[in-house]
């Protein structure tokens, strides 16, 4: 059997949130009892919780939303590329030894180890060039253990409007922190939501053959 890595983070009541966001939470509408065969549960979260793929609605008016674009860029071979600590901009120099060759999907690890428990408001992100780079070389999925492309603070969200300008999708808030650099398969589809933003996803990576 392949191995796999689950490269969703946890999600749950207290799951970090980009601050003003709507925090995971979950009720019980049925519980299993006397006249009563099942628990049912429901959920009221962000679709930018957890491990994500956010929509072109997200950063333009208009523009598709999650449930209408392809799922080709969400499945297929990638490449895991570190570049941990280089924060607060992941630059083009900082993926250099990995580029050769590329697969259609590249997802980078920022983090020794990413924070699950709180929000990073210094969290890193991409340097609009370095996306600028990656689609010139073919590719059409980006990735980034981070909660965001653009850094937390930033009101013209540069790198969003790369993915914009150039269609790359994207997914935010990978858990990377026990996968080495190296090439492998991703699964991480969106769910068909015909009018949202993003949607979380439970994105996998296996290894290849």
């Amino acid at each position: 059997m392949p191995k796999l890595w689950d490269i969703s983070p946890p999600v749950a009541p207290g799951s970090p949130v980009f601050p003003g966001d709507t925090p995971f939470g979950l009720r019980w509408a049925a519980r299993i009892g006397p006249g009563c065969p099942v628990n049912v549960s429901t959920l009221t979260l962000s679709p930018h919780t957890g491990a994500h793929a956010d929509a072109p609605l997200h950063y333009e008016d208009g523009a598709e939303a999650i449930g209408a674009v392809s799922l080709e860029p969400y499945l297929g071979r990638c490449r895991v590329v570190h570049a941990i600590g280089r924060g607060p901009l992941v630059r083009p120099g900082h993926l250099a030894h990995a580029l050769a060759g590329l697969p259609p999907r590249v997802l980078v690890r920022t983090y020794a180890r990413m924070p699950q428990d709180r929000f990073d408001e210094a969290l890193p992100a991409f340097a609009p060039e370095t996306l600028e780079q990656l689609a010139d070389a073919g590719v059409r999925l980006v990735g980034i253990d981070s909660a965001s492309v653009d850094p937390a603070d930033s009101k013209t969200l540069e790198a969003h409007q790369v993915l914009r300008r150039r269609g790359l999708r994207v997914l935010e808030n990978l858990l990377l922190d026990d996968v080495p650099e190296g090439d492998y398969e991703l699964i991480a589809l969106p769910l068909k939501l015909t009018t949202a933003c993003a949607s979380p996803v439970r994105a996998v990576l296996r290894e290849l053959p």
